[in-house]
């Protein structure tokens, strides 16, 4: 991307490293209130990363389309169904692998439609899932509707959404989980045994009615970036942008009131409120990165950085060895991000390439966040017996939370949070070494 829209990659890589830290905490028991999704109604910083992803894709398209459309019809349609084909394909596999699991002490089969349970299956439609499905209709809408078009299609979307709410659903309350339309849509198509059940009861979030609302985000976000493009860096584009962004969360808490802002089934409010709020974030990079270019200054000389790298370790050293003793030691948290900070800055000489590190990998590092786990969680060994005198396993990651990320504090949020850093920082260090290689996966 031409280093003049360096922001749009932070912003990305900022979400993808948000999204790993929500999707991989230490223990979903013990989480802080920002890091979980909102129970139903309403919208927490976590339910802001799956929008701000499809907005970031709509973004990233608006760099393509023009060379889709100078290619032509055909080359558009290779390319779109292609790229569509493959990310659902991707996704569906994360969502079977590593097809098989222990059960007692041997591997057995992971089965399309559990045998033993009929009710039980491999979920279909995932968050990579969704992506594939919002790209590929938010290109196809944009090419051939062009801009006019893909606008009024966007607000058909969004009101017609809220029709179908209050037409299908139960007339009592159309926007709870089981007066909710779209539950009965995603049975009849998707089959229960291939739904979510993270509610408790067959419901998928990622259902194809909430579809329709989610590609309205990958719209916006192609419409922002076609924006930035047109106007370039100008301080008029910048405050038209938060204008805009201003309005949609104005409206999006208007229409609250009537069509609550609801993650789980992505009402037409949600989408007005988190793509208001992603421009808005958007703007604050824009503005830091590309008119008052911070992110080249070197915030710390070479001698500061390396007093504070030497200071969060030997508080991180202290924190771990006093939470050992049951003692609880919430500074710790803040010095890995102090720690983690100073790292960033003394190899990089620049914060914005923590994020940037990220966006530049953002679909692989995303896909290694949720392979890698499943890899592992196939190694396993006896951890204790319990007082039955059965064998209890434990594989490595839920290991290394158990004893070095638990342990550091009395509070158990302070150590599930701990283990959701160190991912990220893992990840960050794999990214880093494929950026410094010139390796970058594309699909």
């Amino acid at each position: 991307m031409n280093q003049r829209f360096y922001s749009l990659d932070v912003f990305r890589g900022a979400t993808v490293a948000f999204m790993i830290m929500v999707n991989n905490p230490g223990s979903w028991q013990h989480l802080y209130a920002p890091l979980g999704h909102a129970s139903w109604h309403g919208c927490t910083p976590t339910d802001l990363v799956f929008p701000f992803f499809l907005f970031a894709v709509g973004n990233a398209l608006s760099f393509v389309m023009p060379r889709l459309e100078a290619a032509g019809t055909s080359a558009f349609l290779k390319k779109v169904v292609t790229r569509s084909a493959i990310i659902f394909g991707i996704g569906l596999f994360l969502q079977w692998f590593p097809f098989v699991r222990w059960s007692n002490d041997e591997l057995v089969f992971i089965h399309w439609v559990n045998p033993d349970n009929p009710e039980r299956g491999v979920r279909i439609i995932g968050v990579l899932g969704r992506i594939a499905l919002c790209y590929f209709f938010a290109s196809f809408i944009i090419y051939f509707f062009k801009i006019r078009g893909a606008l009024v299609i966007s607000f058909i979307l969004l009101l017609g959404y809220w029709a179908l709410c209050l037409l299908f659903g139960d007339p009592a309350d159309p926007y709870s989980l089981q007066g909710y339309f779209g539950l009965k849509v995603d049975k009849a198509i998707l089959g229960i045994p291939h739904m979510y059940r993270g509610e408790g009861v067959p419901f998928d979030p990622e259902g194809l009615a909430s579809t329709l609302t989610s590609i309205v985000q990958v719209i916006f976000g192609y419409f922002v970036g076609y924006y930035i493009q047109q106007k370039g860096k100008t301080y008029e584009m910048l405050s038209h942008l938060f204008i805009a962004a201003s309005i949609l969360i104005f409206t999006g808490y208007a229409w609250d009131m009537s069509f609550p802002i609801n993650k789980k089934i992505w009402t037409s409010s949600y989408v007005l409120y988190t793509t208001g709020l992603a421009i808005m974030i958007l703007c604050f990079l824009l503005f830091l990165i590309e008119f008052k270019k911070v992110q080249e200054k070197k915030l710390f000389t070479p001698t500061l950085r390396t007093n504070l790298l030497l200071a969060g370790g030997g508080l991180i050293l202290a924190g771990i060895i006093s939470g050992t003793g049951g003692i609880p030691f919430l500074p710790v948290l803040l010095s890995v991000w102090a720690f983690t900070a100073v790292v960033f800055m003394l190899v990089t000489g620049n914060w914005s390439k923590f994020f940037d590190v990220f966006g530049k990998n953002a679909l692989f590092i995303y896909v290694l966040s949720g392979f890698l786990p499943r890899v592992l969680g196939l190694v396993r060994w006896v951890d204790h017996i319990d007082e039955g005198g059965k064998k209890v396993y434990i594989t490595p990651m839920p290991w290394f939370y158990e004893h070095i990320c638990k342990p550091v504090s009395s509070n158990l949020k302070n150590g599930s949070l701990l283990y959701a850093v160190c991912l990220i920082g893992f990840f960050w260090l794999i990214g880093y070494w494929m950026d410094k290689k010139k390796i970058y996966i594309k699909v």
